[in-house]
């Protein structure tokens, strides 16, 4: 970690990890016991559909006051698939417990929300014009593991591997799984609602601004281990 102060303090609860878990999976089950049709309609409301967002023919500054920006947010806490839901929840588990210990819950979750918004944001601009919704919190994890490499830039984590009939414990890079993150986001840009290798933006301005996020918090993340 590039900040190392010794402290005494008490470890205080880590709520906001759990909390983004816990809505996540509520509003999944709440989509998944709707009927089809009426899913896709809460989908279309509550996602972030660039084109009703933002008018391409429009000065963008001017529609930044608008409402619709509220799907930026809503938009993190919808997921089609659960294996999309069960990827961006493990990884979230995973780089957001020991950031959150780093950066205190208060500051990770404005890290995962500004995250994710700046994100959804970026993926907005950049599809200006397409009806098909930005779903999902993949953005926001993206933040997360930026944060996480920026905080820890030489972390390796335990990982268990079936060796037969045994399972192996080994420490492996924390790159090494966010590459598995990479290539998971990579299946799903290709099979989600937004088609095709543009939705990357969302996943690399998530990642620059959880970078930027924890470097600017430094001075902070000193000051609370101190406490």
């Amino acid at each position: 970690m590039f900040v190392h102060v010794e402290t005494r303090q008490r470890p205080r609860l880590q709520w906001a990890t759990t909390l983004l878990v816990i809505i996540c999976v509520m509003s999944f089950v709440g989509l998944a016991l709707m009927p089809l049709p009426q899913r896709i309609s809460m989908w279309l409301e509550w996602g972030t559909v660039p084109a009703n967002i933002f008018d391409a023919k429009e000065p963008i500054l001017r529609q930044l006051h608008d409402p619709a920006l509220l799907r930026l947010v809503t938009a993190l806490f919808i997921h089609v698939a659960w294996l999309h839901l069960l990827g961006n929840l493990l990884f979230l588990v995973i780089f957001g417990l020991p950031a959150e210990r780093a950066l205190g819950s208060l500051w990770f979750l404005l890290l995962f929300l500004l995250g994710g918004v700046v994100s959804n944001l970026v993926g907005a601009l950049s599809l200006a014009g397409v009806r098909a919704p930005i779903i999902g919190c993949s953005g926001a994890v993206s933040a997360v593991l930026g944060a996480y490499i920026a905080l820890f830039p030489r972390a390796r984590l335990g990982l268990v591997l079936p060796l037969g009939l045994y399972l192996e414990f080994v420490r492996v890079p924390a790159f090494l799984l966010i590459g598995i993150w990479v290539l998971l986001q990579l299946i799903f840009s290709y099979a989600g609602p937004s088609y095709g290798a543009v939705v990357w933006w969302t996943h690399i301005a998530g990642f620059l601004f959880g970078v930027v996020f924890a470097l600017v918090s430094r001075d902070a993340i000193a000051r609370r281990l101190r406490g």
